[in-house]
């Protein structure tokens, strides 16, 4: 197998040149590409048996094992649509997910089925349940059948359905800034592509090892899957509960690439890592929000030779920008430019390309633009949306869907690009309106807090305050009045925030592992409100 277009297709072309490579490290288990092939054609198969018919959606609802990795790939090798679902989410946001989407399958493990059972007889188009071990008794009596993991993979070769790339392969929920989350449809060029345009600009090669710390129903954290199995890397499946747990994994694997979100690089940077790390890591890489300036300061400092890449992307397009690691000096604070197969485009409200240094929306074109969210045409109408007659070739007919972020930036005389923030985030302010984003980087580079989130609240004068809330250093107490001095020194008058809450760490994370502002700000008013 040489043409690697399907998803499925990168696992299986390392098994045909090198099936004794190691492609999946889960605690003791080394599995190797051979074996992981093997195990994805015949999970197809078993989808295949239980008469799942092309394009309908399995469920997996797990941890990260090898049954979370199979079934992904393996759902997408028979021809249906892997819909990977954050462990941490409860039964009832689940059964959402199975009935937003339909899922006809559902794998996961019998502890989580019995927490399930109830919502699952809200789910009529649910039909098969595959468990990574036996049931017990009183989950028998169901309206959808059940087998288990063994089963499955006892079944005898039958040929998926036909694919083509333009298929759909995946569906992504992202949480969004208000309401239910959606799903971001992703086809298998999507996925492909993403792996091939990450993997050229991170280098990635056979002898890399990955840790995938981050949830693989995030878009970065399944990213390390395809990149290293489209260059015939390793990947260490690590759940992790503490970030010494983060650590421990990076010594034990002599890791070379971690990708990970602003608040765990946080925590990482508070704590003691071994010093022979510094020989094998090869890069870091940050995604789901800027880092902050001080955090990368401290991790080049302890990682002087490990190359840094800084990203940005967002579920309904992959990735879109990257730093390159040169450029970590001279521009710390930008996203960097375009990755490979890709264009970021700086777009005013008119829909005309924005001048140098003008704020506008960030649009990406190409070939990783999602199809949209998943029976939702009014959401994906607001979002996916036709280039602009102006932007494209002239001749042209038929329109290019290209992917309108929501998020504002900015494009320096060099091409290089600046986060500025979210439009349902931006704090507007006596007539400013302030990055929460920016806030937060003045915050931390006083060195007086271990985390902190900024956000908007009503004002009646104002129209909003800015509301800091922040945790100490470890070890320490948080003084307010010397941080609010020391925010003089860095941020404009009406940056600086009317309130400081202090509270103790870690602050609240979404699913995804990102600090949850939003939750932040509903607790804040609460607790105004009983005040």
């Amino acid at each position: 197998m040489n043409a690697t277009t399907l998803l499925h297709h990168l696992p299986l072309a390392q098994a045909d040149s090198a099936a004794e490579r190691i492609a999946c490290i889960a605690g003791q288990l080394r599995i190797s590409y051979g074996t992981l092939a093997l195990e994805i054609e015949t999970f197809a198969s078993a989808l295949i048996e239980l008469g799942v018919q092309r394009g309908e959606r399995v469920a997996i609802w797990l941890d990260k094992r090898p049954e979370t990795v199979v079934g992904s790939f393996g759902a997408a090798a028979a021809g249906a649509v892997f819909v990977p679902i954050n462990p941490l989410l409860k039964p009832e946001q689940v059964a959402y997910i199975l009935r937003d989407c339909n899922v006809r399958v559902l794998l996961t493990s019998p502890e989580r089925h019995a927490l399930l059972v109830e919502e699952l007889a809200k789910c009529p188009d649910l039909g098969h349940v595959v468990l990574t071990g036996q049931a017990n008794d009183a989950a028998q009596n169901s309206a959808y059948t059940l087998s288990n993991w063994a089963q499955c993979m006892e079944t005898s070769p039958r040929p998926g359905h036909r694919v083509v790339d333009a298929d759909m392969a995946a569906i992504l929920y992202t949480s969004g800034s208000t309401g239910r989350p959606k799903g971001v449809v992703l086809s298998h060029r999507n996925m492909v592509s993403g792996a091939k345009s990450v993997a050229s600009y991170l280098e990635n090669s056979p002898d890399d090892t990955l840790l995938a710390a981050l949830p693989l129903s995030f878009d970065a954290g399944f990213s390390q899957l395809t990149t290293a199995f489209h260059t015939g890397a390793r990947v260490v499946l690590l759940n992790y509960l503490l970030p010494r747990d983060v650590v421990k994994a990076l010594e034990r694997e002599k890791v070379t690439g971690l990708t990970a979100v602003p608040p765990l690089w946080i925590q990482l940077t508070q704590i003691e890592w071994p010093s022979s790390i510094a020989g094998h890591l090869r890069y870091i890489a940050n995604t789901g929000g800027r880092m902050p300036l001080e955090t990368l300061k401290q991790l080049r400092s302890r990682l002087p030779k490990t190359r840094p890449y800084l990203m940005y992307g967002l579920t309904e397009a992959f990735r879109a920008t990257y730093l390159a690691p040169e450029e970590a000096d001279r521009r710390p604070d930008s996203i960097g430019k375009s990755i490979p197969n890709s264009e970021v485009l700086v777009l005013r409200e008119d829909g005309t390309p924005c001048a140098a240094d003008e704020p506008g929306e960030l649009v990406q074109r190409g070939a990783l633009v999602a199809m949209g969210y998943w029976n939702d045409p009014e959401k994906t109408a607001e979002r996916f949306k036709p280039l602009p007659a102006g932007v494209r070739e002239g001749g042209l007919v038929l329109p290019e869907i290209a992917v309108f972020s929501g998020d504002t930036v900015r494009r320096d005389v060099e091409g290089f690009l600046y986060f500025i923030g979210r439009r349902d985030e931006m704090i507007k302010t006596s007539g400013y309106r302030v990055s929460p984003t920016e806030v937060e980087e003045a915050v931390y580079a006083t060195r007086l807090v271990g985390e902190c989130a900024a956000f908007g609240v009503d004002h009646p004068a104002l129209g909003q305050a800015i509301v800091l809330v922040a945790t100490p250093v470890d070890g320490a107490e948080l003084d307010t009045s010397a941080l609010l001095s020391a925010c003089k020194n860095h941020l404009a008058a009406w940056q600086i925030p009317s309130a400081v809450v202090a509270r103790p760490g870690p602050l609240p994370r979404n699913p995804n592992g990102k600090i949850d502002r939003r939750l932040l700000a509903e607790q804040y008013a609460a607790q105004e409100g009983k005040a």
